[in-house]
């Protein structure tokens, strides 16, 4: 690793004009194949898209393949697959890992996109459709910057794309495990968060987890007549509605004892710019106490994200007997999963009213963490990102989840993990009309390349 000099930047033999004239000339191949890639909808939610998902695949190994990797297999834990290729240059260089993940969100309503989901529309300085920003443009970059070497990096170079990131990467544990040799490195560059603002480059370094249930409310063995029964009975929905109530106080924090908090943050969002990129009504306050910063990035968080319940256009005055509600907890760093589905599970059972019956069942859940990393390689990717930006890179947690990041530090513990980002706050990921800030995208590449080169000194 390249000393600093006395002002604390890194010195580098780096001819980063040669590195940036390589990279700007492979862009237009790597875009165009960027726009194929967002053409397949890789939705791993939905059982019907599996065989896209291995459409995807196929040509992200065709791109690997056509840049003479050394090795490349698709491997599978029972769930949705995994590309794993080698790039080998030297086993006395460093070895980083490259991941991204091929699967993407479902669309939502079509009707309500500005073009068609899966047509990617290239519309100013921005890339439009489903998994522009998230993560495709991720795996576009990882090739761009292999194209800057012409499939030759400076340092051994392993890729991993997962297919399965988007419903929590739930097999990539025992991925990781059964492949732990061919994966292992020295650094892990994670391609999927989000920058600070548009021309701000920005490194990931705290993460929430998630965990989700279904709670189902019974008060009836069958519906029955609301004006016959109405005021003595309760009806199941408004007794959700109570339960649900309870997980709040009333300035919006989250209500549910033991779980893990924190407002040690040093950077803060303004409310100007969460509104702004949030879509938040004008007459809509926003919720809880404490730095903002901290409420989306240390703090844990509630939503109710689906009810089931009688619709409005078939609904009768009668009393319902049961209605279930999916809840969704973010959980903070320095917690875990499993621990805040108990604070949660134990909340629900002790605040239910009126002896209503109450079943939870279990969802999905990925861990909290925090990624640091040795000084020497922050100020070595520091420069990377610096030179590639034109401005310094910003320290900052997100209120996301990528679960496989804590899988990589829980298999890999000795390797250090930058998550780095092609995405900006109004890149509407997982949304409607999701986009890509082109310019920055092409930051990003360059500075990925920077980054290999600098490694190899």
């Amino acid at each position: 690793m390249p000393d600093p000099d006395p002002s604390g930047k890194v010195k580098s033999m780096v001819d980063v004009a040669a590195i940036r004239e390589r990279t700007e000339s492979v862009l237009p191949s790597v875009r165009d194949d960027l726009i194929k890639l967002v053409a397949i909808p890789s939705i791993s939610s939905q059982p019907e898209h599996a065989p896209d998902i291995k459409r995807v695949s196929d040509e992200v190994v065709a791109h690997l393949k056509s840049l003479g990797c050394d090795r490349v297999k698709v491997v599978s834990a029972g769930g949705q697959p995994a590309i794993i290729a080698h790039f080998d240059v030297d086993p006395d260089k460093p070895t980083v890992c490259l991941y991204a993940h091929m699967d993407v969100q479902p669309t939502g309503d079509p009707a309500l996109w500005t073009s068609a989901p899966f047509t990617a529309d290239h519309r100013g300085d921005r890339l439009f459709g489903r998994g522009t920003a998230d993560d495709k443009a991720g795996i576009a970059a990882h090739l761009a910057a292999l194209r800057a070497f012409d499939g030759k990096p400076p340092v051994n170079v392993t890729v991993l794309i997962e297919g399965e990131e988007e419903v929590g990467s739930p097999t990539l544990g025992q991925i990781l495990a059964q492949n732990a040799d061919d994966l292992a490195a020295e650094l892990y560059v994670v391609a999927d968060c989000v920058n600070w603002a548009i021309g701000r480059p920005a490194f990931t370094t705290s993460l929430r987890g998630v965990v989700d249930c279904v709670v189902e409310v019974r008060t009836l063995n069958y519906a029955v007549h609301s004006g016959e029964f109405g005021g003595v009975v309760p009806d199941a929905l408004t007794t959700l509605c109570r339960l649900l109530a309870t997980l709040h106080d009333e300035d919006g924090n989250v209500a549910v004892a033991g779980l893990v908090s924190s407002e040690d943050t040093t950077v803060e969002q303004s409310e100007e710019s969460v509104r702004k990129d949030s879509a938040v009504l004008d007459s809509v306050q926003l919720i809880g106490s404490g730095p903002i910063a901290a409420r989306t990035w240390l703090k844990p968080s509630i939503s109710v994200i689906g009810l089931d319940t009688t619709p409005i256009a078939t609904s009768s005055n009668t009393l319902i007997p049961s209605a279930k509600a999916r809840i969704s907890l973010r959980v903070a760093p320095g917690d875990t999963s499993a621990h805040a589905l108990e604070c949660l599970r134990k909340h629900l059972e002790s605040k239910v009213e009126w002896g209503a019956q109450l079943e939870i069942t279990d969802g999905a859940g990925a861990e909290p963490c925090r990624t640091p990393l040795p000084a020497d390689l922050i100020a070595t990717a520091n420069w990377a990102w610096r030179e590639a930006f034109g401005v310094d890179p910003i320290q900052i947690g997100t209120g996301g989840t990528i679960g496989m990041i804590a899988e990589f530090q829980s298999t890999f513990p000795q390797a250090g993990v930058l998550a780095t980002a092609v995405s900006d706050p109004d890149c509407r990921m997982h949304g409607i009309d999701e986009s890509l800030y082109l310019p920055d995208w092409e930051a990003v590449c360059l500075a990925e390349a920077l980054l290999l080169a600098k490694l190899a000194e």
